[in-house]
C-alpha cells in the first residue's frame, strides 16, 4: 500500500495546491500517521503504526489528486488521528483515543485534562483555526471531506465501496448519489458504512452546516485505492460526480483532470 505522507516538514497543518481558485476546500483529516517523537510510538509496534488505526491509508492521495484536477485547496493535520482525530471535538473521547478497533493504544490512557488540553492546542486549533481562515476567504465554499474505510471491520467483510456521508444537509450528498448512479458500477451508499450517529460528521457541523455551505464527506474503501494509480483514478470518478452534483445544484465546478 502507498505509505504517502503529508510532508516532510511537521508543522500541525498542511495546505496543498494553495493557489487553488476552486470554491471546494478538500480536507483530509487522518492524512498522516505521524506520532510525534515525544509520544513514544503511543506505546505501539510498527504494524498498529502503519494500519488503519493510526491513519486513512491511501485518503490523502486521492484528496491531493482531486485537488490537482479541481484547482482546489486541500487542507490537512500533519499527526496521526491516534495523537489528536481532527474529525472529533476537544471533548469527544475518541478525540485521543484509548482503544481504537480492536488494539488499546498505551500512550493516551488515563490522559490528564491538561494532556488533552495540550494536544488539542498544539494539534486541532490549528486545523481548526487554518480551515476556518481558508473558508472565510472562499467565496460560497463549498466543503468536501475525504476519508478511507477497511475491507474489513470487526471480522465482518464491507460491501460498499463509497460512502457518501452527509449531517443534517443532505443537499450535496444527494447530488453526488445521483451522479453517481450515472457514472459508475462502484457500489456506492448513502450514510455507510458511517454516518452521523457514529460523530464522524464534527468538520461538516462546525465549519460547513451552521453557515450554510454545501457539504460532504467522502469515503472509499481502501482496498481499492492502494496505490498511485488507484488514487489518481478514484480522484478523476469523483471529479466528475462533483462536477456533476454541482452543476445540479447551480454551483458548476469544472474539471482539469
Amino acid at each position: 500500500m502507498n505509505q504517502l505522507q503529508p510532508a516532510i516538514t511537521h508543522d500541525p497543518v498542511l495546505v496543498l495546491n494553495p493557489e487553488g481558485q476552486s470554491n471546494v476546500i478538500l480536507v483530509c483529516e487522518h492524512a498522516s500517521r505521524f506520532i510525534p517523537p515525544e509520544f513514544e510510538d503511543l506505546g505501539l509496534d510498527e504494524l498498529a503504526r502503519q494500519s488503519h488505526i493510526a491513519w486513512d491509508p491511501g485518503a490523502m492521495g486521492v484528496a491531493h489528486a482531486l485537488a490537482m484536477c479541481l484547482g482546489a485547496k486541500l487542507i490537512a493535520p500533519n499527526v496521526s488521528r491516534l495523537v489528536y482525530d481532527c474529525n472529533r471535538p476537544p471533548s469527544a473521547r475518541d478525540a485521543m483515543p484509548a482503544r481504537s478497533e480492536t488494539i488499546d493504544v498505551p500512550g493516551n490512557t488515563n490522559l490528564t485534562a491538561p494532556q488533552r488540553d495540550d494536544r488539542t492546542d498544539k494539534y486541532y486549533n490549528p486545523f481548526r483555526a487554518s480551515l476556518a481562515a481558508i473558508i472565510a476567504a472562499t467565496p460560497d465554499p463549498i466543503i468536501v471531506t475525504v476519508h478511507s474505510f477497511t475491507p474489513i471491520y470487526h471480522g465482518t467483510q464491507r460491501t460498499v465501496e463509497i460512502g457518501i456521508l452527509h449531517d443534517s444537509d443532505a443537499r450535496l450528498a444527494d447530488a453526488m448519489m445521483q451522479a453517481a448512479s450515472s457514472h459508475t458500477n462502484l457500489k456506492v451508499a448513502m450514510n455507510d458504512p458511517y454516518g452521523p450517529k457514529d460523530g464522524v460528521t464534527h468538520t461538516l457541523k462546525e465549519h460547513a452546516i451552521t453557515a450554510g455551505h454545501l457539504n460532504v464527506m467522502i469515503e472509499i474503501r481502501n482496498d481499492l485505492i492502494a496505490d498511485k494509480s488507484q488514487q489518481d483514478a478514484m480522484a478523476t470518478c469523483l471529479a466528475e460526480w462533483l462536477t456533476d452534483a454541482l452543476a445540479a445544484l447551480g454551483a458548476p465546478e469544472g474539471v482539469q483532470c
